[in-house]
């Protein structure tokens, strides 16, 4: 059965959205097994956080690889050997002993399984599916992750009811179920992708043929090297570090802890966080104003409120009520939900083309590598001083930051990065 173009691209979608769902869903597990792993092997804070920030790593450094397979394999192929390798490796979770045992099955495999269905390659194949609105598709395909924010209590009822070791097994297969099946009956490659590529190829014989003039193209051939010489490149790479990076892996990785410290029982920091989902979502989807508004004047004030939430964070500790918790979920995930996408559209904006996949995968290694250092350097410095009191400043400087790095890059469509 053959669909329209634009019909069958929301299925596409809809089938990028469920694997990013399922996915981060997956490594978004650490933030309510983290407490149990901790209290059940006695092991430090910090020297746990590193497997959270050792799957950061490991997921930024396939990313651009990951990006660059999907420009160029049969994405059916990528995707579902990346729904058996997530899916596994959480899965052998539950046979560890060791704290290395962790940080290979967690660390490694989960990184490598999740990059290989993660937001790079998707975002590579669905942008061919929709020329206009790329924020707008972002932001629903960056709504996959923050529903799997919300998953947050099954996973702790999970482990209420079977232990964390089956939960682990529990989730591990039946991730695999839905990504892998799923990928084979629903992935397609787009018209639109295999004609680009193959005018892409076209205009570099034209390039290569002597008395052709470089200037013949009107579109820069954008590959990593090249969009590396750009000051609006690096300016957006370090916007990802702070912004998608340290900010939301601190607070993704620490806030049910910070929440379980502060006197709240297990299930109801899950369920706040879950608030934090829910609100993650909102702000993705909202991210496609930036179509509309710009980039700037929508990403400015996701800033303002995520940084806000901070002070709501500290607010929170003084306070016996459920009232600064829920106001620091809501303002932190939609401010935090929103922004990310607005910068990944302004890339997108800047730097579209045949090798998109392995720039914005490069991008995303920026991400990884903030998202490495922030949950391990918060573990540590609360093993340190007993308080997160530093580790949430940090975040507070990375978000501002973040929007100040972002004002002076500027991304537009249609206008040379410098």
């Amino acid at each position: 059965m053959k669909f329209p173009r634009l019909s069958y691209g929301i299925v596409v979608l809809a089938t990028g959205f469920t694997m990013t769902l399922v996915g981060y869903a997956i490594r978004n597990t650490f933030t309510v097994f983290y407490p149990v792993i901790v209290d059940d092997f006695g092991w430090s804070r910090g020297n746990t956080a590193i497997m959270y920030s050792l799957t950061m790593l490991c997921y930024g450094l396939v990313a651009p690889l990951a990006g660059g397979l999907t420009d160029r394999v049969n994405p059916k192929i990528v995707f579902s050997i990346g729904g058996l390798v997530v899916g596994g490796g959480i899965a052998l979770c539950s046979q560890a002993q060791s704290m290395w045992h962790f940080y290979v099955f967690y660390g490694v495999m989960v990184a490598v399984g999740l990059s290989l269905i993660g937001f790079t390659p998707l975002s590579s194949l669905i942008t061919h599916w929709f020329e206009k609105g790329k924020a707008q598709v972002f932001g629903l395909l960056g709504a996959g992750f923050g529903v799997s924010l919300v998953t947050a209590p099954i996973f702790q009822h999970l482990i209420f009811e079977y232990g964390w070791r089956t939960a682990y097994i529990i989730i591990g297969v039946v991730a695999s179920l839905i990504v892998v099946p799923a990928c084979l009956i629903f992935i397609r490659r787009s018209p639109s992708q295999v004609a680009l590529m193959a005018e892409a190829a076209a205009s570099a014989k034209r390039i290569e043929s002597p008395g052709q003039p470089a200037h013949a193209l009107r579109v820069p051939d954008w590959t990593v090297r090249r969009a590396l010489r750009t000051r609006t490149y690096w300016l957006l790479l370090l916007v990802s570090f702070c912004n998608a990076g340290f900010a939301q892996g601190t607070i993704i990785a620490h806030q049910v802890y910070y929440l379980r410290d502060i006197g709240f029982d297990p299930m109801a920091a899950a369920s706040l966080f879950s608030v934090f989902g829910a609100s993650f979502v909102v702000g993705t989807i909202s991210s496609g104003l930036s179509d509309r508004l710009g980039r700037i004047p929508v990403f400015l004030p996701g800033s303002l409120a995520a940084a806000i939430s901070i002070l709501f964070l500290f607010a929170a500790q003084d306070s016996q009520s459920m009232v600064m918790p829920v106001l620091f979920a809501i303002c932190a995930g939609f401010g935090l939900g929103i922004t990310p996408p607005t910068c990944f559209a302004g890339v997108a904006d800047c730097f579209h083309g045949r090798n998109y996949g392995s720039i914005q995968g490069t991008a995303i290694l920026a991400v990884a590598l903030g998202a490495a250092i922030g949950p391990w350097l918060a573990g540590y410095l609360h093993d340190v001083t007993g308080s997160y009191r530093i580790p949430f400043s940090l975040v507070l400087v990375a978000i501002l930051l973040a929007a100040v790095l972002m004002w002076l890059a500027k991304p537009k469509k249609g206008v040379a990065p410098r």
